[in-house]
C-alpha cells in the first residue's frame, strides 16, 4: 500500500475523532492588528545608522524572492492587502531614491509623501517590540567520525513526513504536523533526547558532518545556519532543512527560572559558560528544548526562510503569519559598543532600514523581531546579548502614488 494511502486511512480517523493527534493551534486572533497605519503627522524621522551600507543588496535579495511569485500573490499589512507587483514597485522606488544619498529630512519627507507607513502593534498594543539577534556560527568539523569529532550534523531523516492536515479537513487549512510512520501508526517524530542521547536516527538520516562540540551543535540549530570548517581544509555551508515538529523551549528561560543565571546577565555566552562549568547537567538542560533541526548543504550562505541570502545588519526574522515577507521595514532598538578588550562597553541607539527575510521558531507574535548580525566576534557578541525593546515600522507605496505614476506614463 502506498504511503499516502496509509496516511489517508490513518488521518481521516484522527481528524474525525479529534483525540489521537492534536493539530497545532492557529495564531490567536489579535484584538489589535499586527500592523497599524501611522497617520502622516505622526510619522517619525527616519535615518540610517549604517549610512545605507548593505541596504541595496538586501533590497535586491527581497526582489529576487518577490519576482519568483505569481502576480496575484498578496501580502498582508494588518487589514490591508498588496500584490507582489506592488511590493516589487515599492522596493524598486525606494532603492532608486537611495542613489541620491538623502539626508534624514529628505528621506522622511520622501516616505511621508509616497508611502503608507505601518507600525507594529507590539506585544501589548503599545508598539513595544523586543529585539533579539542571531548570527552565522563557525564550527570545527570532519567528514568522518573521530574521537574529537563525534557529534553528527544530520540531514533530513528518511522517515520524517510532513502532513498537510487541510487535505483531510478544510478547517485545518494552513496546519501541518511533522510525524513518522511506525507499525501503521502516525507518531510524533523523535525529540531531542531521542536523537542526541539515544541515537534514534541511526541509519535513518544522512550525516553531513561531525563536529567537536555538542553545545556548538545546539547553538547551530538555534541560529538555523552556519559554516563548518573541516579538518581537511574544506568548508561546508549548512542551512535549515526541516525540524522534528516539536515546540521550541528556551533553555535560557529555564536557567533563569531555576535561579542559575540572573535575568539581567542572561546571554548566549552565559549559557555556554554554565554548561561548560556543569557538564553533568548537559543532558537535562539541552533536552529541555525538544525541538531539533535538520540541515542541508548550500553553496551560498547564510540564507533565510525566503531562500535568499541574508545581509548582515539588514535582514530580520519575524513572525511571517503576521508580518509581510520581503518587505521594507525600519528598526529602532539598541546596538553594542565594544571596548578595547573585545567586551561590550555600552549600548547605543540603533536606527536602520531592514528587510523581513527570515522567520524562527522562537519569533512569535507582533512583539518580536530577530536581527541578523552576520559572523565574527562582534556578530556573536551582539547576537548573544541583544534583548532590547524598540519599535518596528513597515512601508509600502501608496496606491495614490502608483496611480499618479501610471497616469504620467
Amino acid at each position: 500500500m502506498k504511503l499516502f494511502q496509509v496516511l489517508a486511512g490513518l488521518l481521516i480517523g484522527v481528524v474525525a475523532g479529534g483525540c489521537a493527534i492534536q493539530a497545532p493551534a492557529p495564531p490567536e486572533p489579535e484584538a489589535v492588528p499586527a500592523l497599524v497605519r501611522v497617520k502622516p503627522g505622526h510619522v517619525p524621522v527616519f535615518f540610517d545608522d549604517m549610512a545605507f551600507d548593505g541596504l541595496a543588496n538586501a533590497i535586491d535579495q527581497s526582489l529576487v524572492y518577490l519576482k519568483r511569485l505569481p502576480p496575484e500573490r498578496e501580502f498582508a499589512f494588518g487589514p490591508d492587502r498588496y500584490s507582489a507587483p506592488h511590493m516589487i514597485r515599492s522596493l524598486a522606488v525606494f532603492k532608486d531614491f537611495l542613489d541620491n544619498r538623502p539626508t534624514a529630512q529628505e528621506l522622511t519627507s520622501f516616505l511621508r509623501d509616497r508611502y503608507i507607513v505601518y507600525r507594529s502593534s507590539g506585544s501589548d498594543g503599545s508598539g513595544r517590540v523586543l529585539f533579539t539577534g542571531y548570527y552565522e556560527p563557525f564550527l570545527q568539523g570532519s567528514l568522518k567520525r573521530t574521537e574529537i569529532y563525534r557529534y553528527p550534523v544530520y540531514g533530513m531523516p528518511q522517515d520524517l513526513v510532513q502532513i498537510d492536515l487541510s487535505l483531510f479537513n478544510p478547517k485545518y487549512n494552513g496546519e501541518r504536523i511533522t510525524a513518522r510512520i511506525e507499525n501503521r501508526q502516525v507518531l510524533p517524530y523523535f525529540d531531542r533526547a531521542d536523537i542526541s542521547f539515544e541515537n534514534r536516527l541511526q541509519d535513518k538520516a544522512e550525516i553531513l558532518a561531525w563536529v567537536d562540540s555538542r553545545v556548538d551543535l545546539f547553538f547551530l540549530q538555534i541560529q538555523g545556519s552556519g559554516r563548518i570548517f573541516l579538518e581537511n581544509g574544506g568548508t561546508l555551508n549548512v542551512h535549515y532543512r526541516a525540524s522534528n515538529g516539536h515546540p521550541y523551549r528556551s533553555i535560557g528561560r529555564l536557567l533563569i527560572e531555576e535561579g542559575q543565571i540572573d535575568p539581567s546577565r542572561m546571554s548566549m555566552q552565559k549559557i555556554r559558560q554554565y554548561l561548560q562549568e556543569h557538564p553533568e547537567e548537559m543532558r537535562r538542560i539541552l533536552t529541555h528544548n525538544p525541538s531539533y533541526i535538520f540541515f542541508q548543504i548550500v553553496e551560498e550562505g547564510p540564507t533565510g526562510a525566503l531562500g535568499v541570502e541574508l545581509t548582515p545588519g539588514r535582514s530580520i526574522a519575524i513572525d511571517h503569519r503576521l508580518f509581510p515577507d520581503a518587505a521594507l521595514a525600519f528598526a529602532e532598538s539598541k546596538k553594542p559598543l565594544i571596548d578595547g578588550s573585545g567586551g561590550i562597553a555600552a549600548w547605543t541607539d540603533l536606527h536602520r532600514f531592514v528587510l523581513s527575510q527570515d522567520t524562527g521558531g522562537a519569533i512569535r507574535g507582533p512583539g518580536r523581531a530577530d536581527l541578523f548580525w552576520g559572523n565574527g566576534r562582534y556578530a556573536e557578541l551582539a547576537a548573544g546579548h541583544m534583548q532590547h525593546p524598540g519599535r518596528l515600522f513597515f512601508f509600502v507605496l501608496s496606491e495614490e502614488y502608483l496611480s499618479l505614476k501610471s497616469i504620467s506614463r
